[in-house]
């Protein structure tokens, strides 16, 4: 997934992409599934900034919009 965006682009997680707890793993909440899926994200410099569930259109699915290499706030000057 990396390989499809830019230094400081943003990212929404769409049909294709989003991610059906059950499918990943049936035997925990889907909660915990989408909070690893966001763990897997982090660990691949995307910057959650937003989960939403499809829920009532689609059961145990979320998407999650964020940015990819977003730069550090730097300090105002005093």
């Amino acid at each position: 997934m990396k390989n499809m965006f830019k230094k400081k682009g943003l990212f929404v997680t769409a049909e294709a992409v989003a991610k059906e707890a059950n499918c990943i793993d049936s035997t925990v909440p889907a909660e915990a599934v989408f909070a690893q899926e966001v763990k897997k994200l982090q660990q691949d410099q995307f910057k959650p900034s937003e989960q939403v569930t499809l829920e009532p259109f689609e059961r145990d699915h979320a998407s999650v919009v964020g940015g990819y290499r977003v730069p550090k706030k730097q300090k105002a000057a005093a």
